[in-house]
C-alpha cells in the first residue's frame, strides 16, 4: 500500500473512529506536528514516516507538473497541493 492509499484508509478509519481522529487533530497543535502526525499513524498500523510523506507528495506535484505542458519553464503555474499531510487534515 502506497502513503496515498495509506493516508485514503487512514481517513476513512478516523472519520468511524472519534478517538482516532481526535489524537490526529491533536497532533496538529504539537510542537513538531509532522512527527507527531506520523507517530499517530504509526501507532494505528500505517507505516508512515516524515520524509517519506514529504517525497511523496514532492513526485505527485512533479508529475502533475509534467503532464501540464511538458513541465518546463513555460508551464502554467500550478494551484494544486503538493502536500497530502495538508490534504489529508482539509478531507478529515
Amino acid at each position: 500500500m502506497n502513503i496515498g492509499e495509506m493516508l485514503d484508509d487512514l481517513k476513512k478509519k478516523a472519520q468511524d473512529e472519534p478517538a482516532l481522529r481526535d489524537a490526529l487533530l491533536a497532533s496538529r497543535t504539537q510542537q513538531n506536528a509532522l512527527s507527531a502526525f506520523c507517530r499517530v499513524c504509526r501507532e494505528h498500523g500505517y507505516p508512515i514516516y516524515e520524509m517519506d510523506l514529504i517525497q511523496e507528495g514532492e513526485e505527485a506535484y512533479a508529475a502533475m507538473r509534467r503532464s501540464t505542458n511538458g513541465g518546463g519553464e513555460n508551464s502554467p503555474l500550478l494551484s494544486g497541493e503538493d502536500d497530502y499531510y495538508e490534504m489529508f487534515f482539509a478531507g478529515l
